[in-house]
């Protein structure tokens, strides 16, 4: 690996940072993007169950709002559980897009990469064109600096097309997880909505 590394040259080495950062996005997001963790499923029964415990209402519902995004949304309906139906629903929403501020985070640095990849792999390219170019002299040409640019040419080809593709498979997928998960937990919070107004059991 290393001397792979060592003929690709140094254009390889903002693709292995890349490549690095890409990586630990993708772990970080799988982790914090699990259902269990941003959507509980009984949360809506549990929500109606602290209603009806009655007492107060915000310490009731203050382990809500820290457990998870679907408690936020929840607690921010409850909250204003006393105001019209409007206002409920436009303190869900406002909830609902901080909600989606953070679980887009880092989602953008990931597609970021997946845009850049290919481009810093299309620099090491040309550097290694250049180089390949430069072996070929008036009196000869050089076999070791032609080979090097062909090195430094292919290997840098490669590994901004292996960083781009996984990274941009899953900055669409995370987005796509991200947007199922906000109109579960809108659903979800409409649903508590109609409970406290007395429309839902």
């Amino acid at each position: 690996m290393w001397t792979i590394i060592k003929e690709a040259g140094w254009p390889i080495w903002p693709l292995i940072i890349a490549s690095v950062v890409s990586l630990a996005i993708i772990i970080e997001r799988f982790v914090a993007l699990r259902a269990s963790k941003v959507a509980p499923k009984n949360l809506l029964a549990e929500a109606q169950q602290a209603l009806g415990r009655g007492g107060n209402i915000r310490e009731n519902f203050a382990q809500f709002e820290n457990a998870s995004p679907l408690g936020r949304i929840f607690a921010a309906a409850v909250y204003n559980m006393n105001s019209t139906r409007e206002v409920m629903m436009e303190s869900v929403e406002e909830t609902a897009r901080a909600v989606t501020h953070d679980l887009d985070k880092y989602l953008t640095t990931l597609g970021t990469i997946a845009a850049v990849a290919p481009l810093l792999g299309l620099l090491g390219t040309v550097i290694g064109m250049v180089e390949l170019f430069g072996a070929f002299q008036s009196t000869g040409h050089d076999i070791v600096r032609f080979a090097s640019g062909i090195s430094v040419a292919l290997y840098n080809t490669a590994m901004g097309i292996i960083v781009a593709v996984p990274s941009m498979i899953f900055y669409r997928h995370f987005h796509a997880k991200v947007d199922g998960l906000i109109v579960s937990m809108e659903s979800e919070a409409i649903k508590l909505v109609e409970i406290i107004q007395g429309k839902r059991r």
